[in-house]
């Protein structure tokens, strides 16, 4: 059997109940408080979420004498080995004090001569094996049978302890590796939002901006512009609209510079950009959904129709495709939107991110859309409202769904520079986020790269391959008919009671 799993000579593949007792778990009725809050401890899958020690010695429950005398769960010795058998497979623990569970549980008592630590690193290591053994249509469970059928490699008692000594040498090795990564990772963010603030208060640009000055457009000149061109798009809208008939669009309304008071609170910015809110610039609208929704006459037509999971679901700037389509029936409750037109997602818990449309849409009503913004303009908004998705998740409207109304989007204060400094402002982002990208992406594949080294290392520790073999040590064998003789002597009478 050795040969046919490649197990060194003085190892034996036994099952896990060679090993010790099975023990399943129980729940006592939460109807009944009595049952509850006790001394014994008690616990379950939930507990071992985001759960990294070895060890535990409490759950966030206990049970009383009484929970434990009217349920089916088992007081077990410190030491016990704990592998959670649903919701989900896999979770696995050694209790440091006296221990019941849930029956989310299937645990081993480990016999004499079987260290629990190595019985650990080899259910860490067996999740997917127990899995392929799990049965069930709601959810996958391994059965008590099931579990204490699994094989499990046994090398003699010292050499157990010289993997285990081994495996937590180059996992403390591996771990420190990953902190560093994910400290790397963490000051990328930071890196990206401070490039994002720079660009915004000119610093990315102020060399560009010494050797360009014959190139300046003044903002309040560049806003005096771009408030024409609005007022032409209306007129062109409105043209349109008196030929083809549909909704009549509204006039640009004339907005007011901003207050003293209200320049008084914002940065300082380069000579030649200005402050302006966001309704200076652009409209701003949101979209529709017609009623009701997966009404065929409505839905499944040939029109792309924009949700916000089409938004912060796409890794690029830029936005080509979608998921849902609308008929021509259903254009009359939504909003049309044309090719280059910047996006914005304005509700749900991913609100505040942008993305620039390349093709015609029609959107729901959680994405707000800028309309009149310049093609060559739309990388620089793209990048500011990226450096705004954090303050925008954190205003607080009151509600329990977070979401943007257009009122605070068109109050939003944008810092503008000249067309032609814009451009670069959004190539030079686009080239340091780029780098930034790859980066983090570098990073990632490393993370990735290291958890598959910790099954490595496991996968060698359990073949025999990680430590090697001392022809002193008495072999597996030998121990394993030491264990069997010692549970033929305890057999009978059989005990009576909860604790073993």
């Amino acid at each position: 059997m050795n040969e046919v799993f490649n197990l060194p000579a003085s190892w034996v593949l036994v099952s896990v109940a060679d090993l010790g007792k099975i023990v399943s778990g129980g729940t006592p009725s939460t109807k009944e408080p009595s049952y509850w809050g006790g001394n014994i401890n008690w616990i379950s899958p939930s507990d071992l979420t985001g759960y990294a020690s070895k060890y535990i010695t409490k759950g966030a429950k206990s049970i009383t004498e009484a929970g434990l005398k009217n349920s089916s769960a088992t007081v077990m010795p410190a030491g016990s080995v704990h592998f959670s058998s649903r919701a989900p497979i896999g979770y696995t623990v050694i209790s440091a004090e006296a221990m019941t569970t849930n029956q989310g549980f299937k645990s081993l008592v480990p016999s004499n001569g079987v260290f629990n630590e190595f019985v650990y690193y080899y259910f860490k290591s067996a999740k997917q094996l127990a899995e392929s053994n799990a049965t069930g249509t709601t959810f996958k469970e391994i059965s008590g049978t099931a579990f204490s059928k699994l094989p499990i490699p046994l090398p003699p008692l010292n050499e157990q302890h010289r993997i285990v000594a081994k495996i937590e040498e180059l996992f403390s090795e591996l771990d420190k590796g990953i902190e560093n990564l994910k400290i790397a990772r963490e000051q990328l963010k930071v890196y990206r939002q401070a490039l994002l603030k720079h660009a915004f208060e000119g610093k990315l640009t102020a060399q560009w901006r010494e050797q360009n000055r014959d190139q300046l457009e003044h903002a309040t000149a560049l806003l005096a512009r771009i408030q024409t061109e609005r007022e032409q798009r209306y007129q062109q809208q409105l043209q349109q609209w008196q030929t083809t008939g549909g909704s009549k669009p509204k006039a640009p309304k004339p907005l007011p510079p901003l207050t003293a008071e209200e320049l008084a609170e914002l940065p300082e910015l380069p000579e030649g950009w200005g402050w302006f809110k966001v309704a200076h610039i652009c409209d701003v609208v949101r979209g529709g959904s017609p009623r009701p929704a997966g009404d065929p006459k409505f839905y499944g037509g040939n029109i792309p129709f924009l949700k916000v999971a089409d938004i912060t679901t796409t890794p690029t700037p830029y936005l080509r495709t979608y998921t849902y389509t609308i008929t021509e029936a259903g254009l009359s409750k939504t909003r049309q939107i044309e090719p280059n037109t910047l996006l914005l997602s304005n509700s749900g818990a991913t609100l505040g991110v942008p993305k620039i449309c390349l093709i015609p849409a029609t959107m729901n009503d959680g994405v707000a859309a800028f309309l009149g913004l310049p093609k060559e303009a739309l990388l620089y908004h793209y990048y500011f409202w990226q450096s705004q998705t954090k303050q925008l998740r954190n205003i607080d409207q009151g509600a329990a769904q977070p979401n943007l109304n257009t009122d605070l989007i068109k109050e939003t204060f944008i810092p503008i520079c000249s067309g032609a400094e814009q451009v670069v402002v959004a190539q030079k982002l686009e080239e340091a986020m780029s780098e930034v990208d790859q980066l983090d992406q570098t990073l990632t594949a490393a993370l990735q790269q290291a958890e598959a080294l910790r099954q490595s290392i496991l996968k060698r520790a359990f073949s025999g391959q990680l430590v090697p073999q001392d022809p002193n040590d008495e072999p597996a064998a030998a121990l394993l008919a030491r264990i069997q003789a010692e549970r033929d002597q305890t057999a009978t009478p059989k005990r009576k009671g909860k604790n073993l």
